[in-house]
């Protein structure tokens, strides 16, 4: 797929927003946080019922949040994650594409098959929100069906875009809706409270090896039929 150019900076944050696995300790205020927020809950939502709910950390309280959920993953102290993101199995294309980021990422952390100790600590990383210094837990209500679902997808892009456009970096992280019992202990959550992703925001750290990573994106001609133009 051939270069986009942006025609306007809507589209240049949306085309510039990655995944971006390594941050600097710049802070971000909580007043950055909270209006990037408000912006995305202007997004789509049916009947206005607007689903997500965030619990937003920073300084020591997200140090000891990300330190408890590391230490359940390294007792192997979880049950899993409640609402699987991928089917079992994974048909094609989606498996090899799936497979292709996750070797292209091991290869630019120097991570080879097999040598689990590396995959460990870099979970590990992972669950530090990759150093960033703010991260987010979205929680949806258990009650809620598959339209708050797809209305929380736009949220979170929002979120992602909105970022960008301030100059920030982000990078969804479905890695926590893995340790629900934990987050519900750590954060003081019910049952009721399903935990869907983290998200971590901050500033991207240019020397990370895992930002490197760039995805591939197949065409619209690819994915769309179009008929009656």
């Amino acid at each position: 797929m051939t270069a986009i150019e942006p025609a306007n900076p809507t589209e240049a944050a949306i085309l510039q927003r990655r995944s971006v696995r390594g941050y600097l300790p710049t802070p971000v205020s909580r007043d950055t946080v909270e209006h990037l927020l408000d912006v995305a809950a202007r997004a789509a939502s049916g009947t206005n019922m607007q689903p997500w709910r965030v619990i937003a950390l920073s300084g020591d309280r997200l140090r000891g949040f990300c330190d408890g959920v590391a230490a359940a993953f390294l007792a192997q102290d979880e049950d899993g994650i409640e609402q699987p993101y991928y089917p079992t199995p994974l048909p094609e294309p989606y498996v090899s594409r799936r497979r292709k980021i996750g070797w292209d990422l091991y290869g630019h952390l120097g991570i080879a098959r097999g040598e689990k100790d590396k995959m460990a600590a870099h979970m590990v990383r992972n669950l530090h929100f990759f150093s960033a210094p703010v991260g987010l837990i979205c929680l949806i209500d258990r009650s809620l069906a598959i339209g708050s679902w797809i209305d929380y997808g736009m949220f979170l892009q929002n979120i992602a875009i909105a970022a960008r456009a301030a100059g920030l970096d982000s990078c969804a992280m479905a890695v926590f809706a893995e340790f629900p019992r934990t987050i519900r202990r750590l954060l003081d959550l019910t049952e009721d409270d399903v935990i869907l992703c983290g998200m971590a925001i901050g500033y991207e750290d240019p020397s990370a090896p895992a930002n490197r990573l760039v995805t591939e994106r197949v065409a619209a001609a690819e994915f769309t039929r179009f008929q009656g133009f």
